[in-house]
């Protein structure tokens, strides 16, 4: 069975604009059961100044607590060079960068043009160089409203892929490509992300789709029929962007690992488990809206070709 490798980003990029400080110790949980579940990356935290996004204030302690975990990969997003020291200095074994393809999102979002953006993530491959930990720590570098952006309007396919090779060449050892806004549809995502793999060569591609106009999981299945075998997603659908308005956040993990099974993919993940997991969320998040196809409606019977459902497969749905 082809593998399809799920990073959950829900702790992270479903937590940033999220106004409840969630404690640490929440946070840990959250790590530990979607690692139990067999999550096999989890994107932790930001390395961001805490006046900025008071949410990651504890970054270094949860990053800290979920490091000790084995078996799950542990990332962290880093936004400028400061970050990615921090992440260094803490032994963190993957780093997340992102640029921006709009030069207006850039701005508005980092305050700085996607050139500059680029020279920071440069940094960080030269200090990761300078501190001799080339082979033991993980770049990859996103690049941010690739199909376009509510400010700017269209993104050239032609400045994504040149971003994408300039990651590459630099030393990224994944790109990701970002549909932030939620502009994205299949025929563009199979253009696209093919466009971006055959530019980059070896170098495996992610995909971060956002579902604001109900077309997260079609574009999954796009990306898949062009061999993307990475993506971002987020329990219960958290996130989104604030420069999306009316955004519904991220493709939901649970509804993603889904569709990706009943395929006939493999992702290693036990649903049964991911959804204990999601029906802590409102307990946690109670004022935040929490999306979930397969929460709402349960797991029916499948054939027994998909074996990362068989357990879910004991107690039929009505």
């Amino acid at each position: 069975m082809t593998h399809v490798h799920i990073r959950e980003v829900g702790l992270r990029d479903g937590l940033q604009l999220v106004k409840t400080l969630v404690p640490a110790e929440v946070k840990l949980e959250w790590f530990n059961d979607a690692a139990a579940a067999g999550v096999p990356e989890i994107e932790v935290t930001s390395f961001v100044p805490s006046h900025v996004i008071p949410q990651f204030a504890d970054a270094d302690a949860v990053m800290w607590g979920a490091m000790g975990r084995s078996g799950t990969l542990a990332s962290a997003l880093a936004v400028n060079l400061k970050g990615a020291q921090r992440a260094y200095d803490l032994g963190v074994a993957k780093l997340n960068y992102v640029v921006s393809a709009s030069e207006e999102h850039s701005l508005s979002n980092v305050r700085r043009t996607p050139a500059v953006a680029m020279e920071a993530f440069y940094a960080m491959v030269a200090e990761r160089k300078e501190r001799g930990l080339e082979g033991s720590v993980e770049l990859s570098c996103g690049v941010a409203t690739s199909f376009g952006c509510s400010l700017q309007g269209e993104v050239a396919q032609d400045e994504v892929v040149r971003l994408a090779v300039s990651a590459a060449e630099a030393g990224a050892d994944e790109i990701m490509i970002a549909d932030t806004v939620g502009f994205a549809d299949p025929v563009r995502v199979r253009t696209l992300f093919k466009a971006v793999r055959d530019a980059v060569g070896d170098i495996p591609v992610a995909a971060h789709f956002h579902d604001t106009r109900g077309l997260g999981l079609a574009n999954v299945l796009a990306a898949v029929e062009v061999d993307i075998h990475r993506f971002d997603a987020s329990l219960g659908g958290l996130g989104g962007c604030p420069f999306a308005p009316g955004a519904t956040g991220n493709i939901n993990t649970e509804d993603t690992v889904y569709l990706l099974e009943t395929m006939g993919l493999s992702t290693g993940i036990d649903l049964e488990a991911l959804l204990a997991l999601r029906a802590k969320l409102p307990g946690w998040l109670p004022n935040e809206r929490i999306g979930g196809s397969v929460q709402r409606a349960g797991i029916p019977h499948l054939p027994k070709s998909f074996p990362s459902l068989a357990r879910a497969m004991a107690d039929p749905v009505a």
